[in-house]
This record gives structure tokens, sequence and C-alpha cells, in this order.
């Protein structure tokens, strides 16, 4: 899947909306993962982004200034996506976005958008998907530590096992809260 280029309506099942202003010389078109550019203006995703919400129609903002128009976001619900490589087993897991229409469980740079809570075909999901407890950012664990259930004695090398064991359970609370 490519990054959007025109309209793209979305199946919803279930769901709030909320106004966010967008950047400048930019089109978020209908359907797009939205995401924040850091600055507080939405554009269409970009992996890494906070992620915002669907688009429920399309904002123009191409010959505009930062925050001229607003685009009107999903921000819950269920919405059917294609998802790269979705199998019948992957119910339960994560979903991550690359940009505003390209779908995945690798989490690598891209951001976390919601989880699968059902299976429709092969490379196709029911994903649920909340923004509205707040933008949490995961943390990045770079302390070439192990992550285990247990924090590790602090020591030189469990220090580093420690670290990356608090990691890895901040990140699943802030999955587990987010959706």
């Amino acid at each position: 899947m490519t990054t959007l280029a025109a309209g793209q309506p979305r199946d919803f099942y279930q769901g709030d909306f909320h106004d966010f202003p967008v950047i400048a010389t930019d089109i978020i078109y209908q359907g797009a993962a939205v995401g924040d550019n850091g600055s507080g203006y939405a554009r269409p995703l970009v992996a890494g982004d906070p992620f915002r919400g669907f688009a429920d129609y399309e904002a123009n903002n191409a010959a505009g200034a930062a925050g001229d128009i607003v685009v009107r976001c999903r921000t819950q619900g269920h919405i059917k996506l294609a998802i790269t490589s979705l199998a019948i087993t992957d119910v339960g897991k994560d979903v991550y976005a690359s940009d505003d229409n390209t779908f995945t469980l690798t989490q690598g740079s891209n951001t976390r958008i919601g989880h699968v809570v059902g299976w429709i075909a092969t490379g196709y999901g029911l994903v649920k998907f909340n923004i509205t407890r707040g933008v949490l950012a995961e943390l990045t664990d770079g302390s070439g530590g192990t992550a285990s259930d247990t924090i590790a004695t602090i020591a030189d090398a469990p220090t580093a096992n420690a670290i990356a064991s608090l990691a890895a359970k901040v990140n699943s609370l802030i999955r587990q809260l987010g959706n």
C-alpha cells in the first residue's frame, strides 16, 4: 500500500470526533490516519507521529497557513483496515502505521494506532482505536539489556536489564491504556 492520493472512505462502526488544526500546505484525505507533527498541527500520519485518529472528511490546506483549517478526526471506534500479512491468528495484536494508509503488525519506528479485535479476511482486520485518553509516547530502550518480568539486581549488566524490563512494562501499560 502507498500513501493516499485521493479520498478513501472507511467502514466505521462507532466513535467520537475531534477537530485538529492542519499544517500548512498539505492535504489530509478522507480516511487517512492523522498524526501530530510535534508542533500541535495535524498532518497525514508519518511513522513516529502521535496518532490523532482517522480523517472523517478531506481537509485541503494546500494553499493555507498552519491552522487555517481543521480536520475532523474520528478519535475512537472500530475500523476495517488492510493490514500487511494479517492472519486469523493475529487477533489481539497491536497495529502500527508507517504512513496515513499503510498498516502493519511491525512496530519498528511506526506509530501504534490500535489493536486487532477481529479477523475479516486474509490481510483485513477490524481494529479498535482510541485516542481519547490522551497521547502517550512509548519509551525507547537503548540500554542494550534484556527485558524480563523480573527487574534484575542493580549492577553493571543487570542495570541494563533492569532498564530494559522497566521500558517493556511501561510500554505495555501505555498500550493497554491507549486502547
